[in-house]
């Protein structure tokens, strides 16, 4: 069964069974490209931003009362999530997002008529373009939603997310603060660190990303809303932008305020874009701890062998037992989806044109799949591989006491040339640095034992002269 919707372009039949309209349903017509659905998150920054509009028409008296008590009953059902099915539009579509601004109007309309007993399409008491829609252009409103949706991404999920995969791996590195092992430059072995130092480099990583993500969530607060078609403000009453930015700011205890230049903000998208690069570089760092973890752990008995990684699953359809660093792998494999993301981000950023930017459904669609990867990445990768991990200890201990480069520790005691012959002697005739520094003579068992204890690698350890 359908019925019979109309807008400027005449008549257009739509199922009986939804709420949206005809703008929506053509839509579904001409760009039914791909399998990508605009972002969830759109759906509840539209419906924040369409009932503080009404909010801030109502206190102009240019929408009744009655009407903005309506659209903002509506918008409060869709925050809930009760009306998900009736947002179908693709991202590939036009580069405004005209007619995902168009489903929202035409949803909260249609359900205004239903919930007065007036038929849907009628139009009443709710009209999609002149009482939802009021003091708005899709032009101001899509990139309003656009920030409303990455910012609560970015502060509700994101953020919490790295935070407690931060605090993890710290509670790693406290645990294994005093666990002494070979540390590595080149891939080759170097002086001695910390198993912990090491994970307290990965929480420094994830504690300067939390940082960069914060500011740029910060950088989105200033909202496009109110500037219209251009940014002029045109077919707004003086002050609608700050009364409806403000509602959006209560709405959602966010610091969300009228963006000052308009012009900047609806000609282009950088704060976006900067999001999208912050993003990029957390999808790096992550990338580089689960490289570096899986490296370590490598093995069990022909790789490194340094770390025991929890087993989750059978690794392997044909070699019973084995198991491999699967949490690892996907998260490195999120973030090169992300580093891409970026890549669409900034081109579709620096694409605008003139007075304004039509690659901003492109733009959100990589954000938004940005912020859910790394969150649900961050998650399961502290869940199911962080919190279980454990340090093998005696290939820690065994590595240490063959590492070559602990002769490092002997050149101020016997210089740089002999603990140079300590180390190829005992390579050539695989023995330890100390075996080789007594079978060459140049010091004693007790001199070695002082000199070379690699505990006293881990801080700055000479004395000045004179002091």
């Amino acid at each position: 069964m359908s019925r019979t919707e109309t807008d400027g372009m005449g008549p257009i039949d739509v199922a009986d069974d939804v709420l949206w309209g005809a703008q929506t349903q053509r839509s579904l017509k001409y760009f039914s490209i791909g399998r990508e659905l605009m972002p969830h998150e759109m759906i509840e920054a539209y419906a924040i931003m369409k009932r503080a509009c009404a909010t801030a028409n109502a206190a102009s008296g240019r929408l009744s009362q009655d009407r903005a008590d309506l659209i903002q009953t509506v918008c409060d059902e869709i925050i809930r999530g009760e009306h998900d099915r009736m947002f179908p539009l693709h991202v590939w579509m036009t580069g405004s997002g005209t007619q995902f601004n168009m489903n929202v109007n035409e949803v909260i309309a249609n359900r205004g008529c239903q919930i007065t007993g007036n038929p849907l399409g009628s139009k009443t008491p709710l009209h999609p373009n002149d009482h939802v829609n009021m003091s708005q252009s899709t032009n101001c409103n899509f990139p309003t939603a656009m920030h409303i949706a990455a910012v609560l991404g970015t502060h509700r999920r994101l953020i919490p997310a790295l935070t407690r995969l931060r605090d993890a791996m710290a509670a790693k590195a406290e645990e294994w603060r005093d666990l002494v092992k070979v540390g590595r430059t080149h891939l080759q072995d170097a002086v001695p660190i910390t198993l912990g130092q090491e994970w307290h480099g990965y929480a420094g990583m994830l504690t300067d990303n939390i940082a960069r993500l914060e500011q740029a969530r910060d950088g989105l607060f200033p909202l496009a809303l109110g500037g219209t078609a251009l940014g002029t403000g045109v077919s707004t009453d003086e002050g609608f932008d700050r009364r409806a930015c403000t509602e959006i700011a209560r709405l959602t205890s966010l610091g969300f305020t009228a963006g000052e230049n308009k012009f900047a903000l609806q000609g282009a998208h950088d704060a976006l874009v900067h999001l999208s690069g912050a993003l990029r570089t957390t999808a790096g760092s992550l990338f580089k701890i689960a490289n570096d973890i899986r490296l370590l752990a490598c093995g069990p008995r022909a790789g490194l062998g340094e770390l025991h990684l929890p087993e989750n699953e059978p690794g392997s359809s044909i070699m019973p037992g084995k198991i491999n660093p699967t949490q690892a792998e996907a998260l490195a494999m999120l973030a090169l989806q992300v580093m891409s993301n970026d890549v669409a981000v900034g081109l579709g950023g620096a694409a605008g044109m003139l007075d304004m930017n039509v690659y901003k459904p492109l733009m959100i669609h990589n954000i938004m799949q940005g912020i859910t990867l790394l969150h649900d990445g961050s998650e399961n990768f502290r869940r199911f591989l962080v919190e279980g991990t454990k340090a093998n200890t005696e290939k820690l201990k065994q590595d240490l006491e063959r590492s070559l480069v602990l002769v490092t520790a002997l050149s101020p005691a016997i210089g740089y040339d002999r603990a140079a012959q300590v180390a190829h002697h005992a390579m050539e005739k695989d023995l330890s640095p100390r075996e080789a520094a007594l079978e060459l003579g140049f010091m004693t068992s007790e001199e070695y034992d002082r000199v070379a204890d690699p505990r006293l690698m881990l801080r700055p350890n000479i004395t000045p002269r004179g002091t």
